[in-house]
């Protein structure tokens, strides 16, 4: 049986990032890809136009329809919306024995807001404490914190505020700085900088939904922290190289980059 990887996570319309993305990256990596969906949105290329979150019930019976009779190697959680929402999915992530992968999603790739200002002490004391690796980007950081990552050398201080609240492994993503793409993962006594080349390409909408997955699913086969990011990071590179036009605004990243690669396109 194929590894078995959960996404919680909103839904794009756009199909270039939320649960769309998610299942892109699954089938992409040699997973099966399942979801429980907790927020719909109208979104493309140009923005989020509205977003209408679901029921607390109607996520909680997702997750245990799949997990109590399929089961999950991993989960990985996305956007959340509500401080209600995020306790209680926190609930049903402590609940699981499958390492949790936490996407703090606050802000789209626009610059909409994706997370009430009232769910994120529920993301500090709740959501946090339950995750194996959180994913925060720089933006995020500061939500969250109060840390302002103005360099590569701010990168320590604001892994060290995030994982104050309790994940196992933080992934400080360094995306928002300029030169080389890098990344900081660490788990407070071992440290990981991943480095990647920054490319020209502005269609990377997706980009933290894509890396959050790859690792879930990476975390699935059984690789560790440190070698599921390190796998997640390339996979996402490639991603983002390929990344493509659509609509008039910013485009995705590529999902099937390795497929076309493979097939000579």
């Amino acid at each position: 049986m194929k590894p078995l990887v959960l996404t919680v996570a909103g839904s794009d319309s756009g199909g270039g990032a939320g649960i769309q993305a998610d299942l892109k990256t699954m089938l992409a990596l040699g997973v099966h890809g399942m979801s429980v969906v907790t927020a719909v949105t109208a979104q493309n290329s140009l923005g989020v136009q509205g977003a209408w979150e679901l029921p607390v019930e109607a996520v909680r019976a997702q997750y245990r329809s799949v997990v109590d009779d399929i089961g999950v190697q991993a989960v990985k959680t996305g956007m959340l919306a509500s401080a209600e929402l995020v306790e209680a999915v926190a609930e049903l992530l402590g609940a699981t024995d499958a390492p949790a992968v936490v996407d703090p999603v606050g802000v789209s790739k626009h610059g909409d807001p994706l997370l009430a200002e009232s769910a994120l002490e529920s993301v500090r004391t709740r959501l946090l404490p339950v995750a194996t690796v959180a994913t925060p980007n720089l933006d995020e950081v500061a939500q969250l914190t109060g840390v302002r990552v103005e360099s590569e050398s701010g990168m320590r201080e604001a892994a060290e505020a995030v994982l104050s609240y309790g994940p196992k492994w933080v992934l400080i993503k360094g995306g928002h700085l300029t030169g080389d793409a890098v990344d900081l993962l660490t788990d407070g006594r071992e440290e990981h900088w991943l480095r990647a080349p920054r490319y020209d390409n502005r269609h990377t909408h997706g980009t933290g939904c894509t890396l959050a997955s790859a690792i879930a699913s990476q975390l699935a086969k059984g690789q560790s922290v440190p070698e599921a990011v390190a796998a997640a990071k390339e996979y996402v590179t490639g991603a983002i190289a390929a990344g493509f036009a659509l609509g008039d605004g910013i485009g995705p990243v590529d999902h099937g980059w390795r497929f076309r690669q493979y097939e000579g396109a």
